[in-house]
């Protein structure tokens, strides 16, 4: 440390070159303010191209208050970044980098093409072209005793010396592409409150049986729900899709879930689920099929045939349902509309698509953080999440312009 490799000087230090980063470097350099972009991997945006290999979706199209609302109980505060880059105006950066978008079924926005690839090409190229340095292989690792940010570099530790610092760092995710957390206890030790980071997106341990687990993990539920008993004592149900893993459960209909499960769990030790396996028919219609006579017929054989219960949903109901249950018409239409799963604990934060936790709204002032004047945060550091669907990808693009909005301000204010 007291003999660094290199000391480098810039305008402005952007720590991470994901999406929140990489759209502070653009509006910093719009903002005809030099940025430098430091990343600890060999080349930015690995998540970005990650998350993107299954189809880029990159926001949703759904109406904007609705939209807004999937970002639960910091939606009040992030709504002033997502009023300044609305998923409309997401698009219309997309369209600017030539790459044509188009909105699915669901709601959901993807590029044209359905790759992140050339989306990130053409914007760093955008980027390079407005003057923005990229040093990858950097890692951040503190301050030094002058303040100075130290970076782990391959030719050794570098002294970065910057006007303003936007730390772009990502949650606790997907640590081999970069977003490790490492920097909790870096920020912890310099008095920045933060909350702890948690899976978000995720999925479930449940604890099969062996025999379910062999016969059936990695097999889909299409049609389903899934219901969670809420604060008020109601059960809230959601239709979609999931499947059956190993351990427990994961997939779409599992992730839109995970945060008040998440949280269950965390409170209570664990958490129940209802599963309708029929989501589709009413519940008289359930009971008026499984009374008919079956004759001869095993009680599956008459589901399957009936209801078409069969396969995993077969599985789930020998798993979860007592023979007793199974025996009597009445209660076997219940626990066919409402089966119970309890889940133990969501798997590790490592698997999980993002995470929750990070930089409390209450430690800053807009994006900069209060403890540390000059030094502002973007992205998943801070302390909110959302689910799939292009909502975390808009709100990393907003805060990251946020935070470059409000360096510009910093800067303009003779850094304080």
């Amino acid at each position: 440390m007291d003999n660094p490799t290199h000391l480098h000087t810039t305008r402005v230090a952007i720590i991470g070159g994901g999406p929140a980063g990489l759209m502070a470097a653009q509006a910093l350099a719009e903002a005809g303010v030099a940025a430098d972009v430091y990343d600890a991997m060999p080349s930015v945006g690995r998540k970005f191209l990650l998350a993107g290999r299954g189809g880029m979706n990159i926001t949703h199209a759904e109406d904007y208050p609705t939209f807004v609302r999937r970002y639960g109980k910091r939606s009040a505060a992030l709504r002033p970044m997502l009023d300044a880059f609305t998923p409309q105006q997401v698009r219309d950066w997309i369209h600017g980098l030539g790459i044509a978008t188009f909105v699915g079924t669901s709601g959901r926005v993807f590029p044209t093409d359905m790759k992140a690839a050339p989306l990130l090409r053409a914007w760093l190229h955008r980027l390079k072209e407005q003057g923005v340095r990229f040093h990858q292989r950097h890692r951040w690792i503190g301050w030094s005793g002058d303040g100075a940010l130290r970076l782990a570099s391959p030719d050794g530790e570098v002294l970065v010396r910057a006007d303003a610092v936007v730390l772009a760092l990502g949650g606790g995710s997907w640590a081999r592409l970069g977003s490790d957390g490492a920097w909790v206890p870096l920020l912890q030790q310099a008095g920045v409150d933060t909350a702890p980071l948690a899976p978000s997106n995720c999925g479930f341990d449940v604890g099969w049986s062996e025999h379910f687990s062999a016969r059936h993990a990695g097999e889909p539920l299409t049609t389903v729900a899934i219901g969670y008993d809420g604060a008020d004592g109601v059960t809230v149900w959601k239709k979609g899709q999931f499947v059956v893993t190993a351990t427990g459960i994961e997939g779409s209909l599992v992730y839109a879930l995970s945060a008040p499960l998440r949280d269950r769990i965390a409170s209570d030790g664990s958490a129940t689920i209802y599963l309708d396996l029929l989501p589709d028919l009413p519940a008289e219609r359930v009971l008026d099929d499984v009374s008919k006579p079956r004759g001869s017929r095993s009680m599956s054989s008459h589901l399957q045939s009936r209801l078409g219960i069969k396969g995993v949903k077969a599985g789930l109901l020998r798993e979860r349902a007592s023979k007793e249950e199974c025996a009597d018409p009445e209660q076997l239409a219940r626990v066919l509309k409402r089966l119970p799963v309890v889940l133990r604990a969501p798997r590790p934060i490592d698997e999980a698509i993002s995470s929750a936790g990070g930089v409390r709204f209450e430690a800053l002032e807009g994006t900069m953080v209060k403890a540390l004047p000059g030094v502002f945060v973007a992205g998943e550091m801070m302390d909110w999440e959302a689910p799939t669907g292009g909502y975390l990808l808009t709100a990393c693009f907003a805060t990251g312009i946020q935070a470059a909005n409000d360096v510009v301000a910093w800067l303009g204010r003779g850094a304080g």
